[in-house]
């Protein structure tokens, strides 16, 4: 079952260990933790294993593509993206120089200990492998009236006949982004069950340490007290922006009126309007209006409201219903829904909520 598990989230069976610790780890869980889908490889990886991940895959790629893979790594390794923007905009001036003027030798030539380069790219992951990649390779010459020589990125000449292609180097460069890991939603349909309302959560979903999470529980308990204390509306306020801030994902599902459960996780700042993607994307008919009502009744009609915003973090049973006017017409025609609404191809698989 560990191999299995191991195989299906996109993890190596070689480390039959780890699998085996996650596993009893996450027993229990309402999920086993937060997965995200890179899009390089495909694969499926755990939170803590993502960075790593990418940066792998990224590194793979330079095999094949040097100049693609040594452009993820400047936007996509290094965290600054004020310096990464600034380093971009420099390296993209080098290259209008000598598209602009061939001829010139002096732009095709690169002090590596020029103030700018120093500052501005050699501070940036990457970058050294992008001139390489280009074109460039690095040449000790000598310095004017001295018996010195100082290191430079010196253009090949075969480079001077494929000005063009510089260009389109530039182009990519400067419009791409860091290579971002896909949030996995682990969709999951379950059975009918009196549990669909109880959650337990791995720590991934909380933005807070394990330490954090006692002092939680902890302040919990002085609930009614602090409830009873007369407060400002700018103290609220503050305590709702702190509660907001506390989780990264919320864990949510959605009962249908057969009572099948449709679950998926979600960033906790992401929109409503991804909740209804998610759950249209799984009906059998999805071009019927439907709402989705939150605990307590309340329909969902701000789709642009964050799930922290509208109170759905870190989890919520949510409750789906056709819209009653539809309903009421296909009722008035003598047509009668049949069967779940939820496709086949997910009920095939359907789970035990336990």
């Amino acid at each position: 079952m560990a191999e299995a598990g191991a195989s299906e989230r996109g993890l190596s069976t070689d480390h039959k260990g780890h699998v085996s610790a996650v596993e009893e780890e996450t027993a229990g869980l309402s999920v086993s933790g937060v997965y995200f889908i890179c899009p390089l490889t495909g694969a499926t990886v755990r939170k803590d294993q993502k960075e790593a991940h990418i940066k792998e895959a990224i590194l793979l790629h330079s095999s094949r593509d040097p100049v693609a893979a040594s452009i993820m790594e400047i936007h996509t390794f290094n965290r600054d993206r004020e310096k990464v923007k600034l380093g971009v905009e420099t390296i993209a001036k080098y290259l209008d120089n000598i598209h602009l003027h061939p001829e010139e030798e002096k732009y095709r030539k690169i002090k590596l200990q020029n103030k700018v380069f120093q500052e501005r790219i050699n501070c940036l992951e990457g970058t050294h492998e992008f001139f390489q990649a280009i074109g460039f390779e690095k040449e000790m010459l000598p310095v004017p009236g001295q018996e010195t020589t100082e290191e430079y990125y010196v253009l090949k000449k075969e480079a001077l006949t494929k000005l063009e292609d510089l260009k389109d180097y530039k182009e990519q460069l400067l419009s791409s982004e860091p290579v971002k890991a896909r949030l996995d939603r682990q969709l999951c349909v379950f059975k009918p069950s009196p549990q669909a309302a109880q959650f337990e959560l791995p720590h991934d979903f909380y933005n807070l340490t394990a330490e954090e999470l006692k002092r939680e529980q902890r302040l919990r308990t002085e609930a009614v007290e602090k409830a009873s204390m007369l407060r400002t509306k700018a103290m609220r306020e503050r305590e709702e922006q702190r509660e907001m801030r506390k989780y990264n994902y919320t864990l949510l599902r959605v009962r249908f009126p057969d009572g099948y459960i449709l679950q998926g996780t979600f960033y906790a700042r992401e929109a409503v309007s991804e909740l209804y993607r998610f759950v249209r994307e799984a009906l059998k008919d999805d071009w019927m209006p439907f709402e989705l009502l939150a605990p307590g009744g309340l329909k969902l009609t701000e789709e642009n409201l964050a799930f922290n915003e509208c109170g759905l973090v870190p989890s919520a049973l949510l409750t789906f219903a056709w819209d009653a006017a539809v309903m009421a017409d296909i009722k008035a025609s003598g047509e009668e829904q049949k069967g779940s609404p939820l496709k086949p191809e997910l009920l095939s698989a359907v789970q035990i909520l336990s």
